[in-house]
């Protein structure tokens, strides 16, 4: 695979991933209230979340391209005009987590499995998968199979590192967002202007390649 194409990505993951959002929330309100191990439990659920993206990615996105490929340069045009919406809306937000609710402890199995079922039910992501990944997965660049394994693992471990960094921290983690409200403001912005710069990039390979 490209390795330019995996920095874009690598870039693009990170601006989603680091932004506080529903799955951030959950695996902060379960390290609160059962301590790590049932922050490390939401952790694993939203990373099992994260690999059913890529399948979905890698079969229904991929498999569109592939098999129309005259759809896919429309696909890379309208996905690179959503990201630099996203980013563009990011870049004028004001993000800031007030309260992070803890909840009654549950078995780590239940938190676990409601982890994934929150990353998978997250719009957001449903969304980036499907302006992403036409831009990104393509056969001239070698297997699907191989091409999905590497950008499988690249989410989840970045959403090892940004969510189970934030379970190992837990209250610390905690009141990192809670308190510093300027912090998570400009952490979206900056987020939001990297993706509109990535989105601007890719949408120019986009209409130079039509």
């Amino acid at each position: 695979m490209d390795a330019s194409a995996l920095w874009l990505y690598f870039v693009l993951l990170v601006g989603i991933i680091v932004v506080p959002g529903m799955d951030m929330l959950f695996v902060l309100a379960n390290a609160l209230s059962g301590g790590r191990q049932a922050g490390i439990a939401a952790t694993v659920g939203i990373m099992l979340g994260g690999i059913c993206h890529t399948i979905f990615g890698t079969v229904f996105v991929t498999g569109l391209s592939t098999l129309l490929p005259v759809v896919a340069p429309v696909m890379m045009v309208a996905g690179s005009l959503y990201m630099m919406w996203i980013g563009y809306t990011l870049a004028r937000s004001a993000i800031s987590v007030d309260t992070v609710e803890a909840a009654a402890a549950r078995p780590l199995g239940t938190i676990l499995a409601q982890g994934m079922l929150t990353c998978v039910l997250n719009p957001k992501a449903w969304l980036f998968v499907l302006a992403v990944y036409p831009q990104f997965m393509k056969p001239i660049y070698g297997p699907i199979w191989l091409q999905a394994l590497i950008m499988g693992t690249m989410t989840v471990t970045v959403q090892m590192a940004v969510y189970g960094g934030l379970a190992l921290a837990a209250l610390r983690g905690r009141d990192a967002l809670t308190d510093n409200h300027a912090a998570t403001i400009w952490m979206g912005r900056g987020a939001g202007l990297l993706l509109m710069a990535v989105a601007a990039f890719t949408l120019f390979r986009a209409v130079r390649g039509m």
